[in-house]
Protein backbone atom coordinates (compact mmCIF):
# COMPACT_ATOMS: atom_id res chain seq x y z
CA UNK A 1 0.00 0.00 0.00
CA UNK A 2 1.49 3.41 -0.86
CA UNK A 3 2.88 5.55 2.22
CA UNK A 4 1.31 8.89 2.59
CA UNK A 5 4.41 10.35 1.51
CA UNK A 6 4.24 8.85 -1.43
CA UNK A 7 0.53 9.60 -1.92
CA UNK A 8 1.05 12.85 -1.46
CA UNK A 9 3.45 13.58 -4.44
CA UNK A 10 1.32 11.04 -6.34
CA UNK A 11 -1.56 13.44 -6.28
CA UNK A 12 -0.06 16.75 -6.04
CA UNK A 13 1.81 16.01 -9.27
CA UNK A 14 -0.90 14.78 -11.32
CA UNK A 15 -3.04 17.88 -10.00
CA UNK A 16 -0.08 20.11 -11.37
CA UNK A 17 0.09 18.42 -14.44
CA UNK A 18 -3.18 18.35 -15.16
CA UNK A 19 -3.64 21.88 -14.86
CA UNK A 20 -0.15 22.46 -16.57
CA UNK A 21 0.07 20.61 -19.57
CA UNK A 22 -1.35 22.77 -21.66
CA UNK A 23 0.90 25.55 -20.94
CA UNK A 24 3.77 23.07 -20.97
CA UNK A 25 2.84 21.42 -24.66
CA UNK A 26 2.12 25.25 -26.00
CA UNK A 27 5.77 26.46 -24.85
CA UNK A 28 8.02 22.98 -25.74
CA UNK A 29 5.87 21.66 -27.79
CA UNK A 30 7.90 22.98 -30.98
CA UNK A 31 10.92 21.87 -29.44
CA UNK A 32 9.96 18.23 -28.49
CA UNK A 33 8.32 17.59 -31.83
CA UNK A 34 5.27 15.80 -32.40
CA UNK A 35 7.66 12.64 -32.97
CA UNK A 36 11.27 13.13 -31.94
CA UNK A 37 13.46 11.51 -28.75
CA UNK A 38 14.46 14.49 -27.05
CA UNK A 39 16.72 13.65 -23.79
CA UNK A 40 16.70 17.10 -22.39
CA UNK A 41 17.03 21.19 -22.35
CA UNK A 42 20.82 20.65 -23.86
CA UNK A 43 18.69 18.80 -27.12
CA UNK A 44 20.43 15.79 -26.54
CA UNK A 45 18.84 13.80 -29.78
CA UNK A 46 18.29 9.83 -29.45
CA UNK A 47 18.46 9.93 -33.78
CA UNK A 48 22.24 10.81 -32.69
CA UNK A 49 22.58 9.54 -29.55
CA UNK A 50 21.46 6.24 -29.60
CA UNK A 51 21.84 5.43 -26.31
CA UNK A 52 18.97 2.99 -26.69
CA UNK A 53 20.94 1.14 -29.21
CA UNK A 54 18.87 -0.77 -31.56
CA UNK A 55 14.90 -0.49 -31.25
CA UNK A 56 13.71 -2.00 -34.63
CA UNK A 57 11.36 -4.78 -33.59
CA UNK A 58 12.10 -4.45 -29.88
CA UNK A 59 9.37 -3.80 -26.78
CA UNK A 60 10.07 -0.24 -25.41
CA UNK A 61 8.24 1.30 -22.48
CA UNK A 62 8.38 4.99 -22.08
CA UNK A 63 8.12 6.03 -18.42
CA UNK A 64 6.43 9.39 -17.70
CA UNK A 65 5.58 9.81 -21.55
CA UNK A 66 3.97 13.64 -21.07
CA UNK A 67 2.42 13.79 -24.68
CA UNK A 68 4.02 10.70 -26.12
CA UNK A 69 6.66 12.64 -28.31
CA UNK A 70 9.55 10.52 -27.55
CA UNK A 71 7.59 7.09 -28.04
CA UNK A 72 6.07 8.39 -31.40
CA UNK A 73 9.42 8.71 -32.51
CA UNK A 74 9.88 4.98 -31.22
CA UNK A 75 7.27 4.18 -33.35
CA UNK A 76 7.84 5.49 -36.44
CA UNK A 77 11.58 3.45 -36.05
CA UNK A 78 9.80 0.58 -35.89
CA UNK A 79 10.00 -0.55 -32.08
CA UNK A 80 7.14 -2.16 -30.35
CA UNK A 81 5.66 0.63 -27.39
CA UNK A 82 3.71 1.10 -24.92
CA UNK A 83 3.33 4.68 -22.93
CA UNK A 84 2.51 5.99 -19.69
CA UNK A 85 2.10 8.94 -17.82
CA UNK A 86 0.43 10.22 -14.59
CA UNK A 87 -1.57 13.28 -16.19
CA UNK A 88 -4.88 12.48 -17.59
CA UNK A 89 -4.21 15.45 -19.52
CA UNK A 90 -0.82 15.10 -21.09
CA UNK A 91 -2.53 11.80 -22.46
CA UNK A 92 -5.19 13.86 -23.68
CA UNK A 93 -2.45 15.80 -25.75
CA UNK A 94 -0.91 12.85 -26.96
CA UNK A 95 -4.42 11.59 -28.14
CA UNK A 96 -4.29 14.91 -30.34
CA UNK A 97 -0.85 14.63 -31.52
CA UNK A 98 -1.99 10.96 -32.87
CA UNK A 99 -4.65 12.17 -34.55
CA UNK A 100 -3.03 15.26 -35.86
CA UNK A 101 0.18 12.92 -36.78
CA UNK A 102 -1.63 9.55 -37.76
CA UNK A 103 1.07 7.68 -35.97
CA UNK A 104 -1.00 6.34 -32.85
CA UNK A 105 0.75 5.65 -29.42
CA UNK A 106 -0.79 2.82 -27.17
CA UNK A 107 -1.07 5.00 -23.79
CA UNK A 108 -2.37 4.33 -20.20
CA UNK A 109 -2.61 6.10 -16.95
CA UNK A 110 -0.48 4.93 -14.17
CA UNK A 111 1.90 5.90 -11.13
CA UNK A 112 5.64 4.65 -12.30
CA UNK A 113 5.60 3.06 -8.92
CA UNK A 114 3.13 0.32 -10.00
CA UNK A 115 3.93 -0.91 -13.38
CA UNK A 116 0.67 -2.09 -14.70
CA UNK A 117 2.87 -4.72 -17.13
CA UNK A 118 3.70 -8.13 -16.85
CA UNK A 119 7.12 -8.99 -15.61
CA UNK A 120 9.49 -9.63 -18.49
CA UNK A 121 7.56 -7.71 -20.84
CA UNK A 122 10.10 -5.27 -22.55
CA UNK A 123 13.39 -5.70 -24.11
CA UNK A 124 13.95 -1.68 -23.42
CA UNK A 125 12.73 1.36 -21.23
CA UNK A 126 13.10 4.95 -21.36
CA UNK A 127 12.25 8.20 -19.44
CA UNK A 128 13.21 11.52 -20.38
CA UNK A 129 12.94 13.40 -17.07
CA UNK A 130 9.39 11.54 -16.56
CA UNK A 131 8.61 10.54 -13.01
CA UNK A 132 11.51 10.22 -11.21
CA UNK A 133 12.51 13.66 -10.05
CA UNK A 134 8.46 13.57 -8.87
CA UNK A 135 8.08 10.38 -7.26
CA UNK A 136 8.54 10.00 -3.23
CA UNK A 137 9.98 6.29 -3.63
CA UNK A 138 11.96 5.49 -6.64
CA UNK A 139 13.34 2.51 -5.08
CA UNK A 140 9.82 1.41 -6.34
CA UNK A 141 9.80 2.72 -9.76
CA UNK A 142 13.98 0.80 -9.93
CA UNK A 143 12.49 -2.19 -8.87
CA UNK A 144 8.95 -2.19 -11.10
CA UNK A 145 11.65 -1.15 -14.38
CA UNK A 146 13.82 -4.48 -13.65
CA UNK A 147 10.52 -6.53 -13.13
CA UNK A 148 8.74 -5.39 -16.41
CA UNK A 149 12.61 -5.80 -18.06
CA UNK A 150 13.49 -9.05 -19.76
CA UNK A 151 16.98 -10.09 -18.73
CA UNK A 152 19.88 -8.52 -20.69
CA UNK A 153 16.94 -5.10 -21.14
CA UNK A 154 18.26 -1.67 -21.15
CA UNK A 155 16.84 1.12 -18.75
CA UNK A 156 17.62 4.76 -19.77
CA UNK A 157 16.80 8.01 -18.16
CA UNK A 158 17.56 11.61 -17.89
CA UNK A 159 16.89 13.71 -14.46
CA UNK A 160 18.15 17.01 -13.78
CA UNK A 161 22.02 16.90 -12.60
CA UNK A 162 21.86 16.50 -9.26
CA UNK A 163 24.27 19.47 -8.85
CA UNK A 164 21.37 21.58 -9.88
CA UNK A 165 19.69 21.59 -6.52
CA UNK A 166 22.34 23.61 -4.89
CA UNK A 167 21.93 26.97 -7.44
CA UNK A 168 18.46 29.21 -7.56
CA UNK A 169 16.51 27.89 -10.76
CA UNK A 170 17.65 31.14 -12.62
CA UNK A 171 18.57 31.25 -15.74
CA UNK A 172 20.08 34.53 -15.29
CA UNK A 173 23.30 35.06 -13.40
CA UNK A 174 21.60 34.92 -10.03
CA UNK A 175 21.62 30.95 -10.98
CA UNK A 176 25.61 30.80 -10.77
CA UNK A 177 25.88 31.32 -6.73
CA UNK A 178 25.48 28.21 -4.75
CA UNK A 179 22.29 29.29 -1.86
CA UNK A 180 21.97 25.95 -0.61
CA UNK A 181 23.69 22.58 0.45
CA UNK A 182 23.74 19.88 -1.93
CA UNK A 183 23.55 17.54 0.63
CA UNK A 184 20.11 18.52 1.45
CA UNK A 185 17.21 16.35 0.37
CA UNK A 186 14.23 18.50 1.79
CA UNK A 187 11.73 17.89 -1.25
CA UNK A 188 10.90 21.24 -3.39
CA UNK A 189 6.95 21.79 -2.46
CA UNK A 190 4.49 24.28 -4.14
CA UNK A 191 0.70 24.58 -1.71
CA UNK A 192 -2.02 25.91 -2.24
CA UNK A 193 -3.48 28.47 0.37
CA UNK A 194 -4.80 25.84 2.59
CA UNK A 195 -1.36 24.64 2.66
CA UNK A 196 -2.20 21.50 0.20
CA UNK A 197 0.37 20.10 -1.66
CA UNK A 198 -0.02 21.30 -5.21
CA UNK A 199 3.68 20.22 -6.53
CA UNK A 200 6.63 18.13 -5.03
CA UNK A 201 10.13 17.63 -6.76
CA UNK A 202 12.53 15.56 -4.81
CA UNK A 203 16.11 15.57 -4.55
CA UNK A 204 19.06 12.95 -4.79
CA UNK A 205 22.74 13.32 -4.85
CA UNK A 206 24.70 11.54 -7.70
CA UNK A 207 25.13 8.82 -5.45
CA UNK A 208 21.38 8.47 -4.32
CA UNK A 209 20.95 7.79 -7.84
CA UNK A 210 23.96 5.58 -8.23
CA UNK A 211 22.85 3.82 -5.04
CA UNK A 212 19.17 3.23 -6.05
CA UNK A 213 19.96 1.52 -9.51
CA UNK A 214 22.13 -0.79 -7.82
CA UNK A 215 20.10 -1.57 -5.18
CA UNK A 216 17.06 -2.82 -7.54
CA UNK A 217 19.74 -4.86 -9.31
CA UNK A 218 20.15 -2.90 -12.23
CA UNK A 219 23.75 -2.23 -13.56
CA UNK A 220 24.85 1.12 -14.11
CA UNK A 221 26.96 0.57 -17.45
CA UNK A 222 27.13 4.74 -18.55
CA UNK A 223 26.09 8.35 -17.74
CA UNK A 224 25.59 11.37 -20.20
CA UNK A 225 26.57 15.10 -18.46
CA UNK A 226 25.85 16.64 -21.68
CA UNK A 227 27.40 19.93 -22.88
CA UNK A 228 25.21 22.88 -23.84
CA UNK A 229 25.67 23.28 -27.10
CA UNK A 230 27.21 26.17 -29.47
CA UNK A 231 24.80 28.18 -31.51
CA UNK A 232 21.91 26.39 -29.12
CA UNK A 233 20.28 29.49 -27.43
CA UNK A 234 17.16 28.52 -25.97
CA UNK A 235 16.02 28.98 -21.96
CA UNK A 236 14.16 26.22 -20.51
CA UNK A 237 13.54 27.18 -17.16
CA UNK A 238 16.69 27.52 -14.98
CA UNK A 239 18.47 26.09 -18.01
CA UNK A 240 20.43 28.61 -20.53
CA UNK A 241 23.36 29.22 -22.58
CA UNK A 242 24.87 30.91 -19.95
CA UNK A 243 24.27 28.28 -17.00
CA UNK A 244 25.26 25.24 -19.74
CA UNK A 245 28.58 27.05 -19.97
CA UNK A 246 29.42 26.49 -16.63
CA UNK A 247 27.09 23.80 -14.70
CA UNK A 248 25.90 20.68 -15.63
CA UNK A 249 22.27 20.66 -16.55
CA UNK A 250 21.27 16.61 -17.41
CA UNK A 251 22.48 13.36 -16.08
CA UNK A 252 21.48 10.41 -18.24
CA UNK A 253 21.86 7.10 -16.76
CA UNK A 254 22.58 4.28 -19.20
CA UNK A 255 21.59 0.79 -16.61
CA UNK A 256 21.35 -2.75 -18.28
CA UNK A 257 19.37 -5.95 -16.39
CA UNK A 258 21.86 -8.57 -16.13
Amino acid sequence: MPSPVTSTSSRANRGWWDGNADDYQVEHGDFLRDAGFVWCPEGVDEADARLLGEVRGRRVLEIGCGAAQCARWLVAQGAEVAAFDLSHRQLLHARRIDLDSGVRVPVVQADAEVLPFAGDAFDLACSAFGALPFVADPAAVFREVRRVLRPGGRFVFSVSHPIRWAFPDDPGPRGLTSDRSYFDRTPYVERDEDGTPTYVEHHRTMGDWVGLVVASGLTVTGLLEPEWPQGHERVWGGWSPLRGRHLPGTAIFTCANT
